[in-house]
């Protein structure tokens, strides 16, 4: 009997595998193996076990047939066709092995090898080389052709990106890396130029990688089969010798990784080919910038300080935590129960989350918890439990490549979300058509191969003007799927629902202009979206961060709704997650008025089944908000805060407003790997752990929840969920978790949509999406599908409300924020990388009509002033924002671009409006006010860090006092 490989594993098959009904037997030397049509020759031969030599194939590229090494001979056919390219047939008789096989690969092995560097011992590739490895295969043991002809030897290496060399002088042209660049990423950024002999890889748009179109991400670098194109952290530590599956701990993507090792140290991230979000691709944060991990500005001490102008004393961590506890118990007998509170972390486990949650409502005795999703994706949660009843999107990122329209509305995937960005644009390579609704020109609208057929290119904070325009077309030109609303939806709320969209008020005429949209663009939009087949919609923070947040969610569920798109494969409606666990944050019952799962915490059913299994009575009001923390913080009743892995200072909008919080509060405890700006006004620090120092779970924006795997001890002694369990036992409430397993064995134990969740089921299955219980062991990839979780879904009325942030002559420009793909969120980890390499600053970008306007030049310091405060940034002069629009993004503390963000917010959740702040821009020659402040205090606080160490035994007594 034979037995097969199992494509599952890391093995390279050589081709990508093929889906048919229609399979094909046929007999390769001598051994019969049946396939699915299309499989080429050569995987089904790696499928018997068969090794067919290879050097420009590989399974995750499309064949190629260039190298001539992995000719075979088949029955009745002439020549020696390349097994890569040559489909299998029925009864096909295919021989791998022969004599004159073998000497046809020793020549072509010979000529790769006599313009290649023979340093194979001093090679960073050495023990993990293609050429080399093939070069063995066949049997090569000389060469007859000598160095003294025309050879490449001397080609000088680029060393310019910071992550890796490409050294031409050993490449063999397979053309691996620039596949990799089209199919992979969609990036097109490498190509092959010259002829012939002359033919070498370059990159596109520069003199070199760096300066190049080359995104980083590594996509290159894992195709190439010699060490062309290597990793610089290879090159200085050599070749891995074990590797560990985990999950990244950047965006919502939640990419797996391999991260591979020598003993305790990370040699290289290589994303997992099994990966069931990413498939084997990366981007450069994830691929690459994991040195934050070892910074030398992590923390590894815990420290304490009496007032945040002391110097920090380094103690034990019993010395921390019993503090920590003595201040917020001291707390709340001064101020009452209320007082104090705590911040779960969107960059923490799904463990750590609810660790953090059940500490605030079992051992603080409140319900004073909340999380980042407040000021991003909560009018998600609140907008998609209004309609579908769910508070998730109803995909998974697969689900694209069904897609025959694409709406991608205040997202930006190719900054945001790149892997799954990649994905997109391999569907629109292959005929799907998209819609762009941002008012910034993003890469999708006119990238490689992959262009919007609109753009509409609406005024910031007219989302839900523009959704019922769209709507209004759709309802009057009987665009509608009657037969799924009249099955799947609540009669009476469609009704009232198109009576509303109908009105002439929300014609593509009227609300047109107020959108700053032509009308016919709308209604082609609509018609497309409506008409064009399966049809996704697909958004981010520029429909979530506005005052009218929830009500564009609702507004996207009516219209998916409307048309019928939802429920199946190709459609949906598709939150883009910011950060790596935000999903996850929100499933642990990180807001304040709702337990894991999503359950009101008034239900007295659910809240006495916690009870029960945490030993505690809990309060059965809501807690407080994060706006609401700092509000009471200002008015003298909210005095202490535990703060995990959160940076509340510089992420949270009016900065000086979040800063004078803190400033009142006794006691802010804040556990992190480095002393962020929220830190700077901290009493107690507790060492945080990064992603590679802990076991636990993420779940992505699929809703998928993938493990995490501790590949080094915490360099600060504790992973962040055993900081949480000593802070809770030094409260008196006992916690006495071994393993994060245990952990989740609760949360299932407790949440009807994690039932079916534990360790042992996501290393079976790789991932698991929920809902995963009795009805979906296996997990939901697709959500509602018969009906909606709520039963029939809800059309909620979306009246268009302006918000009250206005332009006026003092402040005639609109500011709207975003990411940039190097960076990542409040920047502390990739700020500590070489990704500054590509953005070292935050900058201003401004359309060139309004900057000629004002005098301002490419470069220029300029002042931003708002209603809240101002600050200076260097101008970008471009015509990805419209006139009368600017733009930032938020990665650099000292830029201060939540200092002119407003305390606006949404109507239903608080989430603040970062996409809409009335500004004005004028050249200027030196920092705002504000920004000389917050470098004053820096410098006092960073000096006050290096003091630590000697203040420790002098002034440790005085903190006790």
């Amino acid at each position: 009997m034979i037995t097969l490989f199992d494509p599952k594993t890391d093995i390279d098959l050589g081709t990508p595998a093929r889906e048919s009904q229609v399979q094909v037997t046929l007999n390769i030397d001598g051994q019969s193996i049946t396939v699915p049509e299309g499989t080429s020759v050569m995987r089904a031969a790696a499928l018997l076990g068969t090794t067919i030599p290879k050097l420009c194939a590989t399974d995750s590229l499309e064949a190629f047939g260039s190298c001539r090494m992995c000719l075979v001979e088949i029955d009745g056919m002439r020549g020696y066709p390349a097994s890569c390219t040559t489909p299998v047939s029925e009864g096909m008789s295919v021989h791998t092995q022969t004599p004159k096989l073998a000497t046809l690969r020793r020549n072509v092995m010979e000529l790769y090898i006599s313009d290649h560097p023979l340093d194979c011992l001093t090679c960073s590739a050495n023990g993990n080389c293609e050429l080399q490895t093939v070069a063995g295969q066949v049997g090569l043991r000389e060469v007859r052709y000598g160095y003294e002809g025309e050879n490449h030897l001397a080609d000088q290496k680029d060393t310019s990106n910071p992550y890796f060399d490409y050294d031409p002088s050993k490449c063999i042209v397979c053309n691996r890396c620039v596949r990799a660049c089209e199919e992979t990423q969609g990036t097109f950024a490498l190509t092959i130029t010259g002829r012939g002999f002359e033919s070498r890889v370059a990159a596109a748009g520069g003199d070199n990688f760096l300066d190049s179109e080359c995104v980083s991400c590594g996509a290159c670098v894992q195709a190439c089969p010699t060490a062309t194109l290597m990793e610089k952290s290879v090159v200085e530590l050599g070749q891995p010798e074990h590797s560990v599956i985990t999950t990244c701990a950047y965006c919502g993507v939640g990419c797996s990784f391999r991260a591979e090792m020598k003993g305790d140290q990370v040699v290289r991230m290589v994303p997992d080919k099994n990966g069931q979000a990413n498939h084997g691709h990366s981007c450069v944060k994830g691929r690459f910038a994991w040195g934050y991990a070892t910074h030398p500005d992590r923390i590894t001490k815990p420290m304490i300080r009496k007032h945040i102008n002391d110097p920090w004393q380094e103690v034990s961590w019993d010395e921390a935590v019993t503090y920590a506890a003595s201040e917020f118990r001291r707390l709340q007998q001064k101020y009452g129960r209320d007082s104090i509170g705590g911040i779960t972390s969107s960059r923490c486990t799904n463990e750590e989350t609810y660790l953090v949650q059940k500490l605030v409502r079992a051992a603080f005795g409140n319900n004073n918890v909340d999380t980042c999703a407040r000021v991003c994706h909560s009018p998600t949660g609140y907008g998609l439990k209004q309609t579908l009843g769910e508070s998730a999107g109803t995909q998974s990122f697969d689900s694209v490549m069904q897609a025959d329209v694409i709406l991608v509305m205040g997202a930006n995937p190719s900054d945001a979300h790149p892997v799954f960005a990649s994905q997109l644009k391999r569907r629109l390579r292959e005929g799907a058509r998209l819609i762009v609704i941002d008012p910034r020109r993003i890469d999708l609208v006119d990238s490689v191969h992959a262009r919007a057929e609109l753009h509409l290119a609406l005024r910031p904070g007219t989302n839900v003007a523009m959704l019922n325009a769209l709507a209004h077309v759709i309802v009057t030109e009987g665009l509608l799927n009657q037969a799924f609303i009249d099955v799947r939806c609540e009669g009476s709320d469609f009704a009232r629902w198109s009576e509303f969209v109908s009105r002439a008020e929300n014609s593509p005429e009227i609300l047109g202009p107020i959108c700053g949209v032509a009308a016919a663009d709308i209604r082609a939009a609509a018609r497309l979206y409506a008409t064009g087949g399966n049809a996704a919609i697909y958004y981010g923070l520029g429909v979530t961060e506005h005052s009218q947040g929830s009500t564009a969610v609702m507004g996207i569920a009516n219209l998916a709704m409307a048309t019928g798109n939802i429920g199946r494969e190709g459609v949906g409606v598709n939150p883009l997650r910011g950060q790596n666990n935000v999903q996850g944050s929100c499933d642990m019952g990180s807001f304040p008025h709702e337990l894991p799962g999503y359950r009101h915490i008034s239900n007295e059913v659910v809240r006495a089944q916690f009870e029960q299994a945490w030993n505690v009575t809990l309060q059965p009001d809501p807690g407080l908000r994060i706006p609401n923390m700092f509000e009471a913080a200002l008015g003298g009743s909210f005095k202490g805060l535990y703060c995990q892995g959160e940076d509340i200072a510089q992420s949270d909008p009016n900065t000086q407003h979040v800063t004078a919080a803190l400033s009142a509060m006794e006691c802010v405890v804040v556990q992190d790997i480095f002393l962020n700006e929220t830190a700077k006004f901290a009493h107690v620090f507790l060492p945080g752990s990064s992603f590679l120092e802990k076991d636990g779970t993420f779940t992505n924006a699929e809703r998928r929840i993938s493990r995490v795997r501790k590949v080094m001890e915490p360099l600060g002694g504790k992973a962040d969920w055993e900081g949480t369990v000593a802070l809770a036992n030094a409260l008196g409430y006992p916690m006495h978790y071994q393993h994060p397993s245990e952990i989740m064995d609760e949360i299932a134990s407790l949440t009807p949509t994690f039932t079916n969740v534990s360790y042992t089921e996501l290393d079976r299955h790789g991932s698991l999406q929920w809902p995963c219980n009795a009805a979906a062991p296996d997990g939901t990839p697709t959500m509602h599908i018969n009906e909606f979780v709520r039963g029939k879904g809800r059309f909620m009325l979306t009246g268009y409300v302006p918000t009250e942030e206005k332009v006026n002559s003092r402040y005639p420009l609109l500011l709207t924020t975003g990411r940039i793909l190097s960076q990542y969120n409040v920047g502390a980890q990739t700020r500590r990388t070489d990704n500054v390499a590509w953005h070292h600053e935050d900058r201003l970008e401004i359309h060139p009509t309004d900057a000629e306007s004002r005098g301002i030049n490419e470069g220029d310091w300029v002042g931003i002033g708002s209603r809240a405060g101002q600050t200076v940034l260097r101008a970008r002069i471009t015509e990805r924002v419209a006139p009368g629009v600017v733009y930032t993004t938020f990665h650099f503390p000292e830029s201060g671009a939540n200092v002119i963000t407003t305390d606006n917010s949404d109507w239903a959740t608080n989430c603040p409006e970062y996409k809409v702040t009335a500004v004005e821009v004028s050249r200027v020659y030196h920092p705002s006010e504000w920004q000389k402040r917050y470098q004053e205090f820096s410098d006092e606080q960073q000096r006050l860090l290096d003091e630590r160490r000697q203040a420790r035994t002098a002034g440790k007594a005085e903190v006790r006092r």
